[in-house]
C-alpha cells in the first residue's frame, strides 16, 4: 500500500531518537528570545533559527508561541526547584537551612538574569499563562512543605520564632533578590555606586542574611 501521508506533515515530525534533544534546543532558544524581547515581541522566525530546527517543528510540538511561552516559563520553575532539592535544607539546623536558601535564591537570581525578565514578562500578562498550568502549583508545594519543615524545627529547638507563613517568608527572600538586581541600573544611578560590583555583591549577601535572620531568630 502506498503511503499518502503528506510529505509535508511527514518532515515535521522528529525521529523518536532526537525528540527530547529537539524540544530541550527549542526551550533553551525560546527562553533567550523571550527573555529579550518578551512575549509581544519574540518571534518564532529567530527561534527556530536560534534552535537549529524547521519552524513547522515548534509547531509540532508547542501549536504556537503562547503554549511555547507557557512551556518555557513550567521549565524554568522547574529548573529553579530542582536546584532548591540539591541544598538538603531539611539535612542542616534550621540557621544554617536559611542561610543556604537566601544564598541561593541571590546567588541563582545573579546567574540567570533570564528568569527576572520572564517573570517581568508574565506579570504584564497578569500569569494569564501559568493560570493554565496543571505543573506549577506542584512544583511549589515541596519547597513550602520543607520550609516550614525548617521553620518549625526551629520553633522547636527555641531558636525561631513561632508563627512564621513559610510562603511569607520565601516571598521576602526573594524580593529582596527581584527589586535588588531587577533595578540595579537604575538604583547604581541615583546612589552613584556600582551595585553589582564584586564587593557590593558579598555586602548585598551579607544583608540580606543578617536582615532575614535577624526577623526569624530569637533574642
Amino acid at each position: 500500500m502506498v503511503n499518502k501521508e503528506p510529505a509535508k506533515r511527514r518532515a515535521a515530525e522528529p525521529r523518536p531518537r532526537d525528540a527530547d534533544r529537539s524540544q530541550r534546543d527549542i526551550l533553551d532558544a525560546a527562553r533567550d528570545e523571550f527573555a529579550l524581547h518578551g512575549l509581544g515581541g519574540a518571534r518564532m522566525d529567530r527561534i527556530a533559527g536560534r534552535a537549529a530546527v524547521n519552524k513547522r517543528l515548534i509547531y509540532y510540538y508547542f501549536e504556537g508561541k503562547e503554549r511555547l511561552f507557557l512551556a518555557v516559563l513550567e521549565r524554568v520553575y522547574e529548573d529553579i526547584r530542582n536546584a532548591e532539592q540539591q541544598l538538603e535544607l531539611t539535612q542542616v539546623e534550621p540557621t544554617e537551612a536559611i542561610r543556604r536558601l537566601i544564598a541561593f535564591t541571590w546567588n541563582y537570581s545573579l546567574e540567570h538574569p533570564e528568569l527576572q525578565t520572564l517573570l517581568n514578562s508574565e506579570n504584564l500578562h497578569r500569569a494569564r499563562h501559568l493560570k493554565q498550568s496543571t505543573k506549577i502549583s506542584a512544583m511549589h508545594s515541596p519547597l513550602l512543605h520543607t520550609l516550614a519543615d525548617v521553620l518549625e524545627r526551629g520553633r522547636k529547638s527555641g531558636v525561631f520564632r513561632a508563627g512564621v507563613d513559610p510562603m511569607q517568608l520565601y516571598i521576602s527572600i526573594a524580593a529582596l533578590s527581584y527589586f535588588y538586581i531587577g533595578n540595579n541600573h537604575t538604583l547604581s544611578t541615583i546612589f552613584d555606586r556600582p551595585l553589582l560590583g564584586t564587593k557590593a555583591k558579598v555586602e548585598r549577601l551579607s544583608h540580606m542574611t543578617d536582615v532575614v535572620l535577624g526577623y526569624l531568630v530569637r533574642e
